[in-house]
């Protein structure tokens, strides 16, 4: 998710917080020496409030992809995400199809993963007369 780099730095915090914490865990895993770690309850603090923010901005970057195609609205965040993260692969986004569109269970594609047509649950295929060609979408 390119759009989203302040996120990302304040999540590369958090990860180092939380690593630094582990590696001194590991040292001595007796639950009174792993949490006598000097400054530990203020840097797991500052490591939740990064993560409050981290999630406000994700669910604001997520809400302008719902506005953007409403039919994202019928996904869940984790379903949305893994959507918007397989962007190289369209096959695997077949998964969420049903959610998003009622009567289409999946779509046909050719060798080049070019879009063919849509297929419902009983298998009945509808040809589509122009190929679509994800990788030439832009999200």
């Amino acid at each position: 998710m390119a759009q989203m780099p302040e996120e990302g730095r304040k999540f590369g915090i958090v990860d180092s917080i939380w690593r630094d914490i582990m590696t001194e865990s590991a040292k001595d895993n007796h639950c009174l020496a792993a949490t006598d770690q000097q400054n530990m309850l203020t840097r797991l603090r500052e490591a939740n409030v990064l993560l409050e923010e981290i999630q406000k901005g994700l669910n604001a970057y997520l809400e302008k992809k719902r506005l953007y195609f409403p039919r994202f609205f019928f996904l869940s965040n984790d379903e949305l995400l893994e959507i918007l993260s397989e962007t190289k692969d369209p096959l695997r986004v077949q998964p969420h199809l049903k959610k998003c569109f009622e009567g289409i269970s999946k779509l046909e594609f050719s060798d080049q993963q070019e879009i063919l047509g849509m297929v419902s649950a009983e298998k009945e295929t509808v040809p589509f007369n122009v190929k679509i060609y994800p990788a030439k979408a832009k999200v």
